[in-house]
């Protein structure tokens, strides 16, 4: 059985509740990712912030980036799998989630993260079909 362990990209990096969004920008930027973690000192997930909460939430709304912090716009509960998990279940999740990216947790702990483009490596293209649809079907938190 292949599990979210197998198919993540491990080591991923996290960006502090209290940097600032253009630390957070500059590091997807240099990282070649669309979406960070947020992490405390302990590698606990708090949240995850996208680009796009970078361009919705504060660029569009006139807010300084310099000025707004990581944690403002990643709240909420961050959905997450565990890194065990089957890939059927990782696919169900992301589906339910509506989400292109997820967390990957062990021992509490972030251990990586898993994008639409390693399911769609590891899946029958039917399956990702049906993620990438939910993905279009509406709003969602963490595109």
């Amino acid at each position: 059985m292949t599990t979210a362990r197998d198919i993540m990209h491990g080591e991923a990096r996290c960006i502090g509740a209290d940097e600032p969004l253009t630390n957070a920008a500059r590091m997807m930027r240099d990282l070649g990712v669309g979406a960070l973690p947020i992490c405390g000192a302990d590698d606990r997930l708090g949240g995850i912030i996208t680009d796009r909460d970078i361009v919705i939430h504060c660029l569009a709304e006139g807010k300084d980036p310099a000025k707004v912090c990581a944690g403002d716009l990643g709240q909420g509960k961050p959905f997450y799998v565990g890194a065990d998990a089957d890939l059927d279940t990782v696919l169900d999740q992301m589906i339910s989630h509506r989400v292109m990216r997820m967390p990957v947790i062990d021992n509490k702990r972030l251990v990586g993260m898993i994008s639409e483009a390693d399911l769609a490596r590891n899946l029958p293209g039917e399956k990702i079909g049906a993620l990438v649809e939910a993905i279009k079907s509406g709003p969602a938190d963490q595109r």
